[in-house]
């Protein structure tokens, strides 16, 4: 393995100042098109609270509305049920981000339409100055600012400054697989415990700790292993593995029942049961057909394999490109895939920089031949496709149609 760079070297003052200017264009262009949204186009009768204006409010629609009454309501101790099944409550939703914003309540003063959106915002900026880091470390500046924009561009973006977890999740995600890329093995530990009650990615990262640790221990005839840092090694694998447990665990002592975050999470799907895999088959085969949905699947997954396997990706390292493969694999057995799947995917960050053409090794042949300008039009003219497809995206999914709309 490249010996990684000192971390100083790759968030200099004039790194940190582009990419911090380059995500408050972006951050700008998307708050235009959400107060548009929200003082000429959405109903007003969504709206409850007269003392933040409408901006605040639309930022606090959707799952914004749940984490706002965690943070002033708190978890409940028994689970709602209504004719013997458990209705839809605040337990499927994890409580880094309502508590955050609940605690900043507390020192300001200011609601939670405030706080809430606020704290999205600026977790924002820390993602991003997390995810150029790691990136430019991988593939060097151009390509970690090319993907930086088209993560500041992408879709589903505006939820990285409304009162969603995006901007923590991406936070939280890329500063565990930098970690686990420098092979910073105890702290890696104590983030992934740290993402546990923030997002439910516990069995991806957990694939990416063990990969990151078998190849550390294949090259320990060349690079010893002292004990210390077999023991960081260890904690990696443990960590990972325990964030997973963590929430669930918590659901289980507050309300007493070991199932209670399982069988909150089926009150999303009408109430059947959790099952790994087919709710996402159902949906292809609902979507294009018995038989063409599985192979529309196949040829994405396919799509999918190709782009991270192929010597375009190399220069992300192994851990991206397993977080890649992972993550997607995770999202394919665990999820009931619809609308939400825009702001899923957006935790797939690494992929931008394959997407722009900067995810080649920076000793590779083909990536000396690539001169820069070429990323740079590349990156242009996908961020410019992501922000008309962000205002689709915001227009047909977050702004509320009442009485009843597709979530974001």
């Amino acid at each position: 393995m490249t010996p990684v760079a000192p971390a100083r070297r790759l968030l200099d003052l004039r790194f940190v100042l582009v990419v911090v200017a380059l995500w408050t264009l972006l951050r700008a262009l998307t708050a235009v098109l959400l107060h548009r949204l929200a003082t000429q186009h959405q109903d007003p009768s969504v709206y409850d609270n007269a003392d933040v204006g409408p901006y605040l409010q639309f930022a606090t629609l959707w799952d914004g509305a749940w984490y706002e009454r965690i943070a002033t309501e708190g978890y409940p101790t028994e689970l709602p049920e209504r004719d013997g099944q458990v209705r839809q409550n605040p337990w499927a939703f994890y409580p880094a981000f309502p508590l955050a914003a609940r605690l900043l309540t507390a020192l300001t003063g200011q609601p939670f339409a405030v706080t809430g959106t606020v704290l999205a915002t600026v977790l924002g900026y820390a993602a991003a100055l997390v995810v150029a880091g790691l990136l430019r470390e991988r593939v060097g500046t151009a390509a970690a600012l090319g993907g930086v924009t088209l993560l500041g561009s992408y879709p589903a973006a505006p939820t990285m400054q409304v009162a969603y977890t995006e901007s923590l999740a991406v936070l939280l995600v890329a500063g565990v697989l930098w970690l686990l890329v420098r092979r910073r093995w105890g702290w890696a530990a104590v983030l992934a415990l740290a993402t546990g009650l923030a997002r439910p990615v516990a069995l991806p990262l957990g694939l990416v700790s063990l990969v990151a640790v078998l190849v550390r221990w294949r090259g320990r005839h060349t690079r010893p292993i002292p004990p210390r840092e077999a023991v960081g090694m260890v904690a990696a694998l443990v960590g990972c593995g325990l964030s997973g447990l963590i929430w669930p665990a918590i659901a289980w002592a507050r309300t007493g029942r070991p199932d209670a975050y399982t069988v909150t999470m089926s009150a999303w799907r009408g109430g059947e049961p959790v099952r790994p895999f087919l709710p996402t088959l159902e949906r292809v085969q609902w979507l294009w057909g018995e038989v063409t949905g599985p192979v529309v699947l196949a040829a994405l997954l396919g799509l999918l394999v190709l782009a991270v396997a192929g010597p375009w990706a190399r220069g992300l390292g192994v851990e991206m490109r397993t977080w890649c493969l992972g993550y997607v694999l995770y999202l394919f057995a665990a999820l009931d895939p619809w609308t939400s799947i825009y702001r899923y995917l957006i935790l797939l960050f690494p992929l931008f920089v394959v997407a722009v053409g900067g995810g080649w090794h920076p000793h590779d042949p083909a990536s000396r031949r690539r001169p820069t300008w070429v990323l740079v039009v590349r990156t242009v003219a996908l961020a410019g496709l992501f922000l008309a497809w962000q205002v689709w995206w915001a227009w047909q999914l977050f702004m509320f149609v009442p009485p009843r709309d597709d979530p974001p």
